[in-house]
């Protein structure tokens, strides 16, 4: 019965311990390394499990974390940095986080000049067209895939839809864990709202584990034009790139099923 006993309760004490370890979090202050400020609205994501917050208006967070986690720390003129979670921080409690600002420079602008007639009729002929289309295709949940204006437009759109396989699988099939978070961050609140206004591919890049020209690279494949890729915000890019993925996935299943 004592022998019962004991093995009840070292189990109990062990469902405990795992218990507590998954809850754990980590709390700090981010600060600008110059001065010392608490900086609001600071970006920070567990690249781990996946899970994101913000600053408050005196710099504090607080984030689900384990030890060995990294965490990423992002501010629009700031240089980013990552944070490895260690047992000190989550047992003593506190860590202050410090951002150093970055040197701001200014690109050049090209301006277009256009030789204006006052007719109407003439003038309008002059404004740039954006050519870009999206194709549905029957069977499919979604509004279809983007692409250029051409002659072998569709079957460009066809081809992409049934060759993303090669593309997504050599960049994601190694790294399944990688697909899954795709849809971690589509399921995160927090990261989905950081992910709206932000366009420097960045979190995404740490997130997925990439780097921003395969980033693009994976949205071409899937045929969408220079012109989203250009002007989304990395929400768009990652729910492309998802859309895309699942998409292949439900096509696949046809065509194994039409084998069968």
């Amino acid at each position: 019965m004592k022998k019962l006993l004991l093995l009840f309760t070292f189990i109990f004490a062990t469902v405990v311990t795992y218990s507590q370890d998954d809850d754990t979090t980590v709390q700090g202050v981010v600060v600008n390394a110059s001065g010392g400020v608490p900086m609001e609205s600071v970006n920070i994501v567990n690249l781990n499990q996946v899970k994101g917050t913000a600053t408050n208006s005196r710099g504090k967070f607080e984030l689900s974390a384990k030890v060995n986690d990294t965490l990423h720390f992002s501010y629009l003129g700031f240089k980013s940095i990552r944070v490895r979670v260690t047992n000190d921080w989550i047992k003593y409690g506190e860590s202050t986080i410090e951002l150093t600002e970055l040197a701001l420079a200014l690109e050049e602008v090209v301006v277009n000049e256009f030789k204006l007639t006052g007719y109407l009729e003439v003038d309008i002929k002059q404004v740039p067209i954006n050519n870009n289309y999206r194709y549905s295709i029957s069977g499919l949940p979604s509004t279809g895939y983007e692409a250029g204006k051409s002659s072998n437009a569709i079957t460009k759109v066809l081809g992409a839809v049934f060759n993303p396989a090669d593309f997504l699988h050599s960049m994601f099939g190694k790294q399944p864990n990688e697909m899954r978070k795709l849809k971690k961050m589509k399921q995160d609140d927090e990261i989905r709202n950081i992910l709206a206004n932000r366009f420097d591919r960045e979190m995404l890049t740490a997130l997925l584990q990439v780097e921003r020209v395969d980033l693009d690279e994976i949205v071409r494949q899937c045929n969408y034009s220079k012109g989203f890729i250009k002007t989304a915000n990395d929400l768009q890019i990652l729910d492309a790139i998802s859309e895309c993925y699942e998409e292949y996935k439900v096509l696949s299943r046809s065509r194994r099923s039409g084998r069968l």
